[in-house]
């Protein structure tokens, strides 16, 4: 370059997303699972501020705010109520657990949850031996009616699909035993609770379809499985040690069995779940503990609690990821070994929440320090929900602040 000469200062281009409107670029980061959210603040001012400011806050991903919690008691009126139980230092407020904004019925219950909609049964006020089923959306209080198939008032386990990162629409699943399916008693399998059909329900299509489950398939789901639906996919854990999963047409895609080590109890802590992007599963074997158990704690002289990942999907290798006594587990808490129920799993870390006892004491635990923490007596009524015959009463729930079922039909019930 000549003496004297200037040196040409190269353009420097700004970033393509530096483009893009705030409220564009919170609808992205709102499509991020939570814990990947999280790490969006640390990008720049600009992306702190977004999740700071109180326009956009809402519309990010959330963590686990609480439970649904339903008791019963022959002994008051109404005989069931329903509860909203915040999890500690979350900084929501309280839902009305009443869901007060939908429609009037005679009776409600929360069927499931999945990804912040709920899943309701209603039983018609007109006609109290039929019902609809509602999808809600209680942090934004929209709602859409799902009509019922002839199944619906009795089938003991519906679930829905919910993704709202991959479609504004939802699935519900009916899975249909074959004494509601009508077969002739003649006609009926051995498999007590065998599921002869899964209905579904798209809100994209807005109709019901179902499949016929094949003969040399054959299980039985507890009413208190939970679903996990996760990749498109319905997960649901049954009876004799296998995790059966559906399509969004309800057809059996694959059945995943799961651990089953030596003296494993059946009472229904023994569920699938999600949590960092893995499915998980627990179970409980009492003070005969096997090898493995043994290789992996120093607690192998008592009762169990075993926690379980999917290493690997394709092959479907389970890995043991924790196991802790039952005695450490429930010291200072409860006298002996009670009956206890793993409710749900945090979704982004590794905590589990159990209710256990007489007088349904819930509590959390950490796994990577076990660490136990005491939060509330729930007290006696409901205990008889502790059962594989009873639908789960626990329902956790995440916020969805996002405005979604837009275009679903708003009729009375």
């Amino acid at each position: 370059m000549a003496p004297g000469s200037k040196k040409k200062k190269k353009g420097v281009k700004g970033s393509p997303v530096d483009k893009l409107t705030d409220d564009i670029l919170t609808d992205i980061i709102s499509r991020v699972p939570y814990k990947s959210s999280r790490c969006c603040k640390c990008v720049s001012t600009r992306w702190r501020d977004l999740f700071s400011h109180p326009d956009h806050r809402k519309k990010m991903p959330q963590s686990i705010a609480g439970f649904f919690y339903e008791d019963y008691n022959e002994d008051r009126f109404p005989k069931t109520a329903r509860y909203f139980i915040n999890v500690p230092e979350k900084g929501y407020h309280l839902i009305d657990p009443s869901l007060s904004f939908l429609p009037k019925c005679e009776s409600l219950d929360i069927m499931d949850c999945c990804n912040g909609l709920l899943l309701c049964r209603c039983w018609k006020e007109t006609d109290p031996k039929t019902v609809d089923y509602v999808v809600c959306n209680p942090a934004t209080k929209k709602w859409v009616v799902v009509p019922a198939t002839e199944w619906s008032s009795k089938v003991n386990v519906t679930r829905l699909g919910f993704d709202s990162a991959v479609s504004a629409h939802f699935h519900v699943f009916e899975f249909i035993h074959q004494e509601v399916w009508g077969l002739d008693e003649s006609e009926l399998s051995y498999y007590g609770g065998r599921i002869e059909a899964v209905a579904t329900y798209s809100s994209k299509a807005g109709v019901w379809t179902h499949k016929m489950v094949k003969k040399y398939n054959d299980f039985a789901i507890p009413a208190h499985s939970k679903g996990v639906f996760f990749n498109g996919i319905m997960h649901l854990a049954a009876y004799d040690d296998m995790v059966v999963t559906f399509d969004v047409k309800g057809k059996v895609l694959r059945i995943i069995e799961t651990p089953s080590p030596p003296y494993c109890y059946e009472f229904p802590i023994n569920d699938v779940f999600l949590s960092q992007g893995q499915l998980h599963f627990t179970c409980s074997t009492d003070s005969e503990s096997s090898d493995i158990i043994s290789q992996e704690s120093s607690e192998s002289d008592s009762s169990n609690l075993l926690v379980w990942f999917l290493e690997d999907y394709s092959s479907e290798k389970w890995t043991l990821k924790h196991t802790i006594s039952h005695l450490q587990l429930f010291r200072n808490i409860h006298l002996g070994y009670p009956e206890y129920n793993v409710i749900p799993f945090h979704p982004e870390h590794n905590m589990i929440f159990i209710v256990c006892g007489d007088e349904n004491t819930l509590m959390s635990y950490q796994m990577d320090c076990r660490k136990r923490r005491f939060l509330r007596r729930l007290g006696w009524d409901g205990h008889e929900y502790l059962s594989v015959t009873k639908k789960n009463p626990f329902i956790p729930y995440v916020p969805l602040f996002m405005e979604s079922l837009a275009d679903g039909p708003r009729k009375p019930i």
